[in-house]
């Protein structure tokens, strides 16, 4: 193998395991957070936890703290529950990214001052105050809310980015935000997702014109709403926008005060399409090859790590060493076996290393990660999964 490979320094660093086995270039790892900061312009970097779902990492990257220069500070959450454990074992900073109706976790929420003060949820909708309250089952407790206004970009009946806050206007967001501080909510937070930016790789010039129209249209609008909402509150703590790929547009956007990134620690393949930035992939897995059923052919154990989002080729795990492996079109990436063509000097037993579609979703499926650091010393940490943890 080639020392420049970049799968060279887990063969050494793991050659003693049994693969199935997932591994981190911290060397990677390390540039790539160095990366966003550089990206981020000084703006304080919220780490998504979802895109992680490895304690041992996370505190890897926010262990470097906020400097003048700027850096990594405060997590988000993808489930009050998550975010309830991540306070126990020390956060102080978590932003849920969704709204949430696990009325049990809710519950523990408001019977704890520290969770109070550590965690801001997440709401877009009157009747999330509601469930809220219901499940706190107190008047005199105060929770955090963060308003979450839609940043998808609508060209007449053209919806282009996800759906996710039907708030959308400065009017809206201001209604919802007296409601909120009148029922007892403090509103200390804004945040703005766009994902038809953040999300959608430079493929095209197509594409690309309709990212910067759409950093246009949201940014005017987020100041509009921004202005609304402040009117009712005063100061806001947290004005959050962006994602891995548009950090640059977050960070020069007025009134931003931090930026949301998390998948670009690892760098999936679905972000081998950007054209504004050149991470370094730090998250691979191996599988063994089990089978050899014809010449130039292997099978590998299992496989079938399929990422989520609109169901196609994009989201299936890639194989990227050795070079020259695809997967078949008619089985694809299986549940306990996964044929390759192009392998004709693999034998029985041997490693097929892969990537994955997205970053985090794939610690779902192994209980450790090896984290590889350059001098090819390793250290195995658990995952989200290999704590016990599953958040759905």
């Amino acid at each position: 193998m080639s020392a420049t490979s970049p799968i060279a320094p887990f063969y050494a660093a793991t050659a003693d395991l049994g693969p199935p086995l997932a591994a981190v270039d911290l060397t990677a790892l390390r540039a790539n957070a160095a990366d966003l900061v550089r990206r981020a312009a000084g703006r304080p970097i919220r780490v998504a936890s979802k895109s992680v779902r490895c304690r041992a990492v996370l505190e890897e990257v926010l262990g470097a703290g906020l400097t003048a220069a700027g850096g990594f500070a405060g997590l988000m959450s993808y489930s009050l529950a998550e975010a309830i454990w991540l306070v126990r074992q020390g956060a102080r900073d978590v932003l849920l990214g969704y709204p949430s109706a696990d009325r049990a976790a809710l519950a523990e929420l408001g019977s704890d001052p520290v969770l109070l003060e550590a965690i801001t949820l997440m709401i877009d909708d009157v009747a999330q105050l509601d469930l809220v309250r219901a499940a706190v089952g107190s008047a005199t407790v105060h929770p955090r809310v963060c308003l979450d206004v839609d940043a998808s970009l609508r060209i007449g009946p053209v919806h282009l980015g996800v759906r996710r806050s039907p708030i959308r206007t400065p009017e809206q967001a201001a209604e919802l935000a007296e409601t909120a501080v009148g029922r007892g909510f403090r509103v200390v937070g804004l945040m703005t997702y766009e994902a038809q930016i953040a999300g959608l790789p430079d493929t095209s010039l197509p594409v690309r014109l309709v990212k910067k129209a759409s950093a246009r249209e949201i940014g005017r609008r987020r100041g509009a709403v921004l202005d609304a909402v402040r009117a009712v509150t005063g100061p806001l703590e947290i004005v959050n926008s962006g994602g891995t790929g548009s950090i640059e547009l977050s960070a020069a956007a007025p009134g931003v005060t931090e930026i949301t990134a998390g998948s670009g620690l690892y760098v999936p393949t679905l972000f081998d399409g950007y054209r504004s930035f050149r991470p370094r992939p730090a998250l691979y897995f191996a599988l063994p090859v089990l089978r050899r059923p014809a010449s130039g052919m292997v099978t590998v154990f299992a496989g079938g790590y399929i990422a989520s989002g609109p169901a196609g080729a994009s989201r299936v795990p890639q194989p990227v060493w050795p070079k020259g492996l695809r997967l078949l079109g008619t089985e694809g990436a299986g549940e306990v076996q996964t044929p390759l063509a192009g392998a004709a000097d693999l034998s029985i037993g041997d490693r097929v290393w892969f990537r994955h579609a997205k970053a985090g979703e794939l610690c779902e499926r192994f209980d450790r990660l090896y984290l590889v650091d350059g001098d090819g010393s390793r250290v195995a940490v658990p995952t989200y999964r290999g704590e016990g943890k599953c958040f759905g």
